[in-house]
């Protein structure tokens, strides 16, 4: 019955509230030009919350649902992982080096429920749509919307 996400994250966000711990980021992303992503434990904690209604709620994923999520290691890889945790949908992660063809298998096997990727691999998963029964919803990661798709920076 151990849940990350409850039992460590929003303890140890719990905590620095009470001022028995020192802040310290919980997150911290730098990227190759020098942009940083820096969340503290009680901003993860309330991100990844968001990021679970958006999972429950505009994806209709419930317990158990397998979700693909098909990124690079941007921050919201890691959001989606902990919301993943957090409400026990199954996160099946996927590089972004992978082909229509590879993604189509994974959808197959997994049985998803749900895809999230970003702007360049949407075409991809956009050709094998028909081949996948289970898919009931698209989430992208991105600045842009596409049709068919529900945006995660929209959502949240």
């Amino acid at each position: 019955y151990f849940n990350f996400a409850s039992d460590v994250l929003d303890e140890w966000s719990q905590l620095e509230k009470d001022g028995r711990k020192p802040a310290n980021p919980a997150f911290w992303w730098v990227n190759e030009e020098g942009e940083e992503v820096k969340w503290s434990f009680e901003e993860l904690g309330f991100l990844s919350r968001k990021a679970a209604n958006v999972l429950s709620e505009a994806c209709g994923l419930q317990r158990g649902d397998r979700v693909i999520i098909v990124l690079p290691r941007v921050p919201e890889w890691w959001l989606l992982n902990v919301a993943c945790m957090r409400t026990g949908i199954v996160f099946v992660p996927g590089t972004s080096q992978l082909t229509a063809k590879d993604i189509l298998y994974r959808l197959q096997a997994s049985k998803a429920k749900c895809i999230i990727t970003s702007d360049t691999l949407a075409p991809a998963v956009e050709s094998v749509v028909p081949d996948s029964q289970f898919l009931k919803s698209k989430l992208i990661v991105g600045k842009g919307s596409r049709d068919g798709w529900l945006n995660l920076k929209e959502l949240l």
